[in-house]
Formats: structure tokens, sequence, C-alpha cells
């Protein structure tokens, strides 16, 4: 009875091709977040996540294997490689881990936005530099990505038109990054990344 559910068409053309896009959405938001958490130097939790991406990836290319000539398979494993793609995006940019640099270079006085951003939590240094229009003062703050829009808005709010850079900031040694009181998994991720540097 069970052999025939497995042969049966409803497992061949649908139920299969299901799994296999799941299992493929799966291995590759998986293999996303191992290398954005190996280029953010967490050497401990990327080599877990790779196991699990393989071992996914190998039952869904068995499957494949084991049905070539089901062109519902090969569908499935497309679309679920293009859906884990954007998956693991959607799922880095709500984690936000790792540290900018943010460089701003306003338009007019820096005092208020500096004092502003102090005010906020943010470290704030400021350098002199000579800009087109003479001598300006350049905003300098590392801080962290879950923080880029706050420490945005602020600018634009006080310093509509100033120019600003914003880089990934691959370590960070003492210094002053806000701290967020509240507990989530990432910022728990952001604490192995310290620790595995």
């Amino acid at each position: 009875m069970q052999t025939d559910f497995f042969s049966s068409e409803l497992f061949t053309w649908v139920i299969l091709p299901v799994l296999i896009f799941l299992a493929r959405i799966m291995d590759v938001s998986i293999g996303t977040m191992r290398l954005i958490f190996v280029s953010k130097g967490m050497k401990y939790l990327a080599p877990v996540l790779g196991f699990f991406e393989v071992t996914i990836w190998l039952l869904a290319i068995g499957q494949i294997m084991q049905h070539l000539d089901n062109v519902m398979c090969y569908i499935a494993y497309g679309s679920g490689f293009a859906m884990g793609n954007y998956l693991g995006i959607v799922l880095e940019e709500k984690m936000s881990i790792g540290t900018v640099l943010i460089r701003v270079i306003p338009q007019k006085d820096t005092s208020q936005l500096s004092a502003n951003l102090r005010e906020n939590g943010f470290g704030v240094t400021e350098v002199n530099v000579e800009g087109m229009k003479g001598q300006v003062k350049m905003i300098l703050s590392i801080i962290n990505r879950k923080d880029i829009r706050d420490f945005i808005e602020r600018v634009n709010s006080l310093n509509p038109k100033a120019f600003y850079t914003i880089e990934e900031v691959s370590a960070v040694k003492d210094g002053y990054l806000k701290i967020h009181r509240s507990f989530s998994p990432f910022n728990a991720l952001s604490l192995l990344r310290r620790k595995g540097k």
C-alpha cells in the first residue's frame, strides 16, 4: 500500500516536486546565511550551517536522479533555488549582522547633528577636512548595521544635503558602539561573531 502511494501520480507529479522545492529553499537560504557568517568571521557557526546545507542538497538531488523523466522536479529544483536566494537575502537584511563605518560630510555646521547623535547613543568623531568649498568638519561613526536607518534619518533631518558613505567593517576593537538592551537571536549572533574573532 505504501509503495503504491510513492509510485502514484499524485506523489510523482505534485508531492515530490513540492518537497524538492521546499528542500531547495532551505538549502539555498542556509547557504546564503553560511556565506554571510563566513564573511563576518563566525567560524564556529558557518560549518554547522554547511553540514545542514549539503545534507538537504543531497536529499533533493537524490530525488532528482531517481526521477530524471519528471520535468516537474526540474522546475521545482530551479524555482526553489531562486526562492532560496531571495529568502536568504531577506533574512540577511532582517538580521543586520556586523558593523559599518559611516562618513558624513555635512553642508552646514555639524554641532547640532553631532550632539543629537551622541545624545542617542552613537559614537561620533569629528575631523577637519578640506572640501571643494574650503574647510568642513567630517563626522565618522562606526555603528551596528541594524542602526543604519536611525542614523541616516537623523543626518537627513538635521543636515538634509549632507554627503555620506557607508562601508562594511570587518573587525572592531574597543571604541564605542550603541548597546541594544533588548535581547534577540540576531544580537546573540553578533556576540558570537565577536567571540569567534
